[in-house]
Order: C-alpha cells, then sequence, then structure tokens
C-alpha cells in the first residue's frame, strides 16, 4: 500500500508543474506591478495649512509735516499677529494676515501736548507663502496686500485707513507633525496722501498734515504655529 501511495504522490509532481507555471507567472506579473499600483492610488499630502500666533518687534518709519517741515516720526514698539495659511499646492499657501502694534506719532515740531500722540495701527492682509524646499520645513518668503488702520488714543479724533503691503522672509523649523516654530523678518509700506491733512476731530481740528507718498516700517517675528 505504501509503495502504491508513493508512486501516485511522484505521479502528481511529475505532471503538476506544467500546470502550475500559468498561473505562477501571473502570480509573479501581480507582485512585479503591486507597487506601481500602490504608488497611484495611496493618497500623499500635497499640501499643508498653519495658524500661527506670533509676538515681535516693529521699527518705525518717518513722513514730513508739511505745515512745519519736520520730521514726524513712528515710535519704535513690540507688536503682535495672526496668520491663517490655507495650503494650495506642495509649496504655496495663501495667507491671512492680522497684525497690530501700539505706538505712537512723535516730532520735535509738536507742542507737548500734540507729542507723542499714541496711535494703534492694524494691519489686515491677504497674500501667500512660497517654501522653497519644503512645505512647513525651512526657508520661505511671503507678501501681501491690503489695508492699514490707524486709530488714535486721544478721544474725539477720527481714524485714518491707508492701502499697505508687506513683504518678508522666514524660516520654519518643525517640532512634530502638528507643531513648528516660524522666525520671520517683515517690511511694511503704507501708502499716504501726498499732502493730507489726518487725524481730524470736531472741535480739535486736524492734528498733522503729512507730505509724503509713503511710510515704511520693518519688524522681526517669532511665532508657534499649528499645522494641520
Amino acid at each position: 500500500m505504501k509503495e502504491r501511495i508513493i508512486k501516485y504522490h511522484s505521479k502528481s509532481l511529475a505532471v503538476n508543474p506544467r500546470g502550475w507555471r500559468p498561473l505562477a507567472a501571473g502570480v509573479l506579473m501581480l507582485l512585479g506591478s503591486s507597487p506601481h499600483a500602490s504608488a497611484q492610488t495611496d493618497p500623499t499630502p500635497t499640501y499643508e495649512n498653519s495658524v500661527t500666533a506670533y509676538g515681535g518687534y516693529r521699527f518705525g518709519g518717518s513722513a514730513t509735516d508739511t505745515t512745519t517741515n519736520s520730521a514726524i516720526d513712528l515710535n519704535n514698539g513690540s507688536s503682535a499677529a495672526l496668520t491663517v495659511d490655507v495650503g494650495i499646492d506642495p509649496s504655496r499657501q495663501i495667507e491671512f494676515l492680522y497684525s497690530q502694534q501700539h505706538t505712537a506719532l512723535s516730532s520735535g515740531a509738536f507742542s507737548a501736548q500734540a507729542n507723542n500722540l499714541g496711535l494703534t495701527l492694524r494691519n489686515f492682509h491677504i497674500g501667500g507663502t512660497n517654501f522653497i524646499e519644503e512645505i512647513g520645513r525651512g526657508l520661505y518668503v511671503m507678501g501681501g496686500l491690503g489695508a492699514t488702520t490707524a486709530t488714535p488714543e486721544q478721544s474725539g479724533l477720527n481714524s485714518e485707513t491707508f492701502f499697505s503691503g508687506n513683504l518678508g522672509i522666514g524660516w520654519m523649523l518643525p517640532l512634530g507633525a502638528h507643531v513648528g516654530l516660524k522666525f520671520e523678518a517683515r517690511g511694511y509700506g503704507i501708502v499716504l496722501n501726498h499732502n493730507g491733512r489726518l487725524f481730524c476731530g470736531g472741535n480739535s481740528g486736524c492734528t498733522i498734515a503729512v507730505n509724503g507718498s509713503g511710510l515704511f516700517e520693518g519688524e522681526v517675528l517669532a511665532g508657534l504655529t499649528a499645522r494641520f
């Protein structure tokens, strides 16, 4: 009985390999094409969104008072900002920027009562960021356009709104999949009327008359980023 069973199996082994060859070839072809198929079907991240809260320091610019032909300086001071960045491709994001600075205007021509006119500057800009190597890490550039509102702290004076923009460069240090640090340097440009009277009030008149086309500020920032 043993001999007959052994002969049967031996005969089966002699016949079956020919039948298995087409199936083996098909399996090999399937295995060989699997990585390619997986690469085509597996989704890969192509963008990144983020929200960043910043603290910074802004360096003020200056303009010219047409009444006295003297310089009006925008004082240096601390600043804060918030950005929302929406990814559109592997290296670029649309950026919504809000930033503000508490500062003051000062001039040697101002009276003691009018000098150091307190202001709050608020910037509302829309623009974008472009990472040089890979989104979410390393060097990037950014810019935006929008408006700047200047609100005097002295009661009875009207706020002023100007067209403005910003340009800058930054470095992002990822701390994990969902957290990062940003370090930035930005420049702000505010478009002024060539001969405009600013910060006027009902009984106070206008505080200054500015001669100039623009006011420029520089800013350094550090921010904590939430990535998603």
